[in-house]
């Protein structure tokens, strides 16, 4: 019985996000152009951060893989974080912040700030918040984007789009359409979504709450999404492609790729 697991570890402002996955057969062909294909459709999506600008998400692999090909041993994966030019005084793995560095004593409402504080018994909250950031979920989808090709391989395709953001809901779309056709309509949309009227009100949705800008009065202000859903997405089909890839691994599972095609009763 094969079962894929994976860990991440990294900081939002720290050297780099870091990933292994144990499990993957051996003999899959990865294309490297399709990991970064899903971490650039990560980033997209109307009402993102500045973030988004700064980082240009493309993932280095550091074991696991050669000549494009997996090994059958653990694959581990790197995503630099440009934003560390910025933070590397602050977020330093051996030296003290510097003497202008305010801590973080404030929590945001909503966020895993205040039960991390009282969890780890941290006096500074940053050190809850860097992790219990959304930059984190770039790695698993990276991670997600290997899972993908797996089952890709074995003609099994995911997708999505976006039906409601906050009160506005699409109207369902009668038409069949195919995974690609629907990833294809969906990414061309800048919220995800499929219907046009729908999709001009989810824009001025959140043009409107990016301009009332309601944060709590005392909550401390991080540089933030002022909507995530169509990201949310993305990151929904790479989370589901680890859980469909381990599932099938149990299923079907083997030590290779051609053991499992041995196994498998649909055609490739």
């Amino acid at each position: 019985m094969s079962h894929l697991r994976y860990l991440t570890a990294g900081e939002s402002h720290g050297r780099a996000l870091v990933g292994i996955l144990e499990g993957m057969p051996a003999g899959l062909p990865i294309k490297k152009d399709q990991i970064d294909l899903q971490l650039r459709r990560r980033q997209g999506g109307y009402g993102r951060s500045t973030r988004m600008q700064i980082e240009q998400d493309s993932v280095e692999v550091l074991a696991g893989i050669r000549a494009g090909v997996t090994l059958g041993s653990p694959i581990a994966l790197v995503i630099w974080n440009r934003d560390w030019a910025n933070w590397s005084k602050h977020m330093d793995p051996w030296a003290p912040p510097p003497a202008r560095y305010h801590p973080v004593t404030v929590p945001r409402p909503g966020h895993a700030d205040l039960p991390g504080a009282l969890k780890y018994r941290h006096a500074d909250i940053r050190n809850v918040l860097e992790r219990a950031s959304a930059r984190e979920t770039a790695m698993r989808v990276a991670l997600g984007a290997i899972a993908r090709q797996l089952l890709e391989y074995f003609g099994i395709q995911i997708a999505s789009h976006v039906v409601q953001i906050h009160t506005v809901r699409a109207q369902s779309d009668p038409s069949p359409l195919s995974a690609a056709e629907l990833t294809a309509r969906a990414d061309a949309s800048p919220v995800r979504c499929l219907d046009p009227h729908a999709q001009r009100e989810m824009i001025a949705c959140i043009d409107r709450a990016q301009a009332e800008g309601n944060t709590p009065v005392k909550a401390h202000v991080e540089r933030s999404d002022v909507c995530a859903v169509p990201a949310a997405s993305v990151i929904g089909e790479a989370l589901l492609a680890l859980v469909l890839a381990d599932a099938f691994l149990e299923k079907y599972g083997g030590d290779s790729i051609a053991e499992i095609a041995e196994r498998y009763p649909h055609k490739i």
